[in-house]
Parts: C-alpha cells; structure tokens; sequence
C-alpha cells in the first residue's frame, strides 16, 4: 500500500464483444489498436516528429515497471522508446571496469561529466565492487545515466530505479536539466501493486536470458509453454522472435518472495508519497488490482489475470493449459482481480497520450 488511493481506470469499451488472449503478441496488438488505437497513432506522431518525454518510474520493487514498459514499447514501437534501469546500467558499467578499453572510455567519459565528493577512482571502484543492498553515491549514479541518455540519441526514456530513497528526490527535480532534456515533458509514473501479487509475482517469477523479459508461470505465461519430460517441469518459451525459442528461466533469491525486499518496498513507498506531492509535474496512476465488486462495470473479463495450471497430455505430446479465476486479497483485505499488464498497459498510453497533449 502507497499510503494513498489510486483512481480505477476502466479500460470497458461500451459495445465491444470480441475478446483477446493477451497472452499472445499477435492477439496483443489487435487488443491495444481495439482499445487505444487512437492515442497509439498521436504517440507515435509526436515520438516520430522527434518529440520525447522522461518519465520516471515509479513503485515497489517487483511491481511491474520494466513489463509495462516493454508492453508500451511494444504498443508504440520500441524505435523511439527506451527503458532504462538503473541496476542495468550499473551492472553494465561493472562489465565495462573489467575491460580494459571499455575501462579507459568510460574512465574518460566520467572524468568530464562526474562532479561528487568521491574521488573518481573511489567512485569507480564502489561500482566495480557495488552490492545492491548499499546504494551508489547519487552523484555516480547521475554521471552513469547521463552516459547512457547520450548514447540513446534523444529517445524517450522511462527511468526505472530512481529516485532510490528520500534523500535522491531532490536531485531527481534537477535529472532532467543534467541529461538535457530540458524542453522535453517529464511526468511521474506511480504504480499500485498489493502485497500479494508481488509476493505470488516473485516467488514463481521467470526471465528471458536473451531480452529479460519477465513472465510467470502461474499469472502471466507466454503463448508457448514446454515440457521437460526428463525432470517433469513445465517451462515458459520466450514470445520475441529474436530470442530464438529461450527458455526463461528463475531469479535467484526470489524464491523468498515479499520478505526478502520488505525494507525496500517500506522506502520506495516513502518516495512515492513524497513525490505525489511535489506541484509541477504531471502524475500518471496505474493500479494493478481492483475490487471483484466492481470488475464487471470497468473491466472485460479477459482482462483479468487468470491462475495457470499445466498437464502434460502424453497422447498427443503437448501441454494442457488449465485456466482458473485468481481472486486476491487487497492491502485493505478487499477481495480483488489483479489486472493483466496489457490492460494496465492500455491505461499508461491513455494517460501519457494525456499528459503530453495528443
């Protein structure tokens, strides 16, 4: 729970009767034109006239950030969109220390661009040796994603893992001038997750090894499902072409679902409930669940994230796909539906085509 209430964003067409598997990129992409064709169209407009925003991603770990995106992107075109986390941009900095070439570049870059009370290679070497658990000096932080702003020739970008705690909000009023988007809109995305969804999201929680796309087994499957008969285990393929058939495969440590990040989601939250505040900056609301109560009245029934199950038919050599209602308690005990990030995704496009004014 954020501390405050998300508005219901229903995405109900009055007079639509076809239904979607929003499982599938090809039913995907039929969904969005049905839902949101319009604002796609104004979007890509503006992004194809060379216009960008910066939007900062905001919500607890585990909450949907890099899905909605890619989902986005996916809606958009990804030509002129990127996401861009934070972790992966350290983590990559990490690879670039342990090269030599890639070492002296980006020793060079930073010696431009770094202005912080730690001397450079200090600076350096907390990245070579960073553990997620101890954050980045915010200084490092900002001369890294401003490397990679320039690298990406003027996209627009979803900022994914910063402002990290209170003590980075200020300086993340000043991102935008630092990155020189200046011009440019800037808009906070807040995202509303309860509890149990992102405990049951990262206990059975999945990623593509080549696109690190996230899935799930039991909430958010991909249109292919694989069977290992030698173990007995049911696997998700991945949906992009490119990834030539990956299987996804776990993350290690989410096994221990919600507690093992407790402590981080009790600060994203505070960050959340500061910047709601903040005047001059326009807000986008995404909620991932709403009461049974009301679903009928604001959402389609395909809309809802099902429960999967698998069987293995040995006649015919394929996997059975079992789909159940999932129901789920709310933060405030509400028994709720938890949407599918393709509808949380058509309520991002309506909003962003709002705040940039198309």
């Amino acid at each position: 729970m954020t501390g405050f209430s998300f508005p219901i964003f229903p995405t109900k067409v009055a007079g639509a009767t076809q239904s979607f598997k929003l499982e599938d990129p090809v039913e995907r992409r039929k969904y969005f034109t049905a839902k949101v064709g319009s604002e796609i169209e104004r979007i890509k407009g503006y992004l194809d006239r060379g216009d960008t925003f910066f939007a900062f991603l905001l919500g607890p770990k585990n909450s949907g950030k890099g899905t909605y995106t890619k989902l986005f992107m996916e809606a958009v075109g990804s030509e002129r969109v990127a996401h861009l986390s934070v972790g992966d941009i350290v983590r990559a900095a990490q690879a670039a220390l342990r090269n030599t070439p890639q070492k002296e570049e980006l020793r060079r870059y930073l010696g431009r661009t770094y202005r912080g009370f730690t001397d450079l290679d200090a600076a350096l070497n907390q990245v070579l040796n960073w553990d997620v658990r101890v954050p980045l000096p915010t200084e490092v932080i900002l001369a890294l994603v401003q490397r990679e702003t320039e690298r990406l020739e003027r996209k627009a970008i979803f900022l994914d893992g910063f402002p990290r705690n209170l003590d980075q909000v200020s300086y993340s009023l000043y991102l935008r001038s630092v990155m020189g988007f200046r011009d440019d809109p800037d808009f906070f995305v807040f995202i509303d997750v309860p509890e149990p969804v992102i405990h049951e999201r990262m206990q059975g929680r999945v990623v593509c090894p080549v696109c690190h796309t996230p899935r799930g087994l039991k909430l958010l499957r991909t249109k292919d499902i694989g069977y290992d008969q030698g173990t007995g285990e049911f696997y998700l393929i991945c949906d992009n072409a490119g990834c030539g058939g990956a299987r996804l495969v776990a993350k290690e440590g989410d096994e221990f679902g919600i507690e093992a990040i407790r402590e981080r989601m009790e600060v994203d939250r505070a960050v959340m409930r500061r910047l709601r505040d903040l005047h001059g900056v326009p807000k986008v609301y995404l909620r991932n669940a709403i009461p049974v109560s009301e679903a009928s009245a604001t959402v389609d029934p395909y809309e809802i994230t099902p429960a999967y199950r698998y069987a293995w038919d040995a006649t015919k050599g394929e996997v059975r796909v079992i789909e159940e209602p999932w129901v789920v308690p709310d933060d405030d005990g509400v028994p709720s539906h938890s949407l599918l990030p393709g509808a949380v995704v058509v309520s991002l496009i309506k909003q962003v085509a709002a705040v940039l004014g198309v």
